[in-house]
């Protein structure tokens, strides 16, 4: 009985800490708002709301990461997706040769805290 107890609660500490593992933001805001404010604001702006300093020359306009209706269907996947590889008829380049992949990360975690 005693082992059997224990298998369970084994099996249910592998489980939480696979659960929590699974929900751990990837990136970190700290660095993620250097590489944004260096690589993302010029079109983005400051404040990520896609008035930057580029903006007015671009069509489509640059995505507001304020906008919480917006941000709430997009996954951090999507976002890293268009980070890697850009987006097609946008002013969105590709940054997968310019940036290491924590950093795309890391600018997520920032992009992030915008809509909150």
């Amino acid at each position: 009985m005693f082992k059997k107890s224990l298998v369970a609660l084994l099996v249910a500490a592998i489980a939480v800490v696979f659960t929590m593992s699974a929900f751990a933001a990837k990136g970190d805001v700290a660095k993620g708002k250097t590489v944004f404010a260096t690589n993302c604001a010029m079109c983005h702006g400051d404040a990520g709301k896609g008035d930057g300093a580029a903006a007015a020359a671009l069509v489509p306009k640059p995505r507001n990461f304020t906008d919480k209706a917006l941000m709430s269907k997009k996954t951090d996947d999507d976002l890293f997706k268009v980070v890697t590889k850009g987006s097609p008829n946008t002013g969105m380049a590709p940054y997968e040769k310019m940036l290491s992949e924590d950093d795309r990360w890391n600018a997520i975690a920032f992009i992030r805290t915008l809509a909150k």
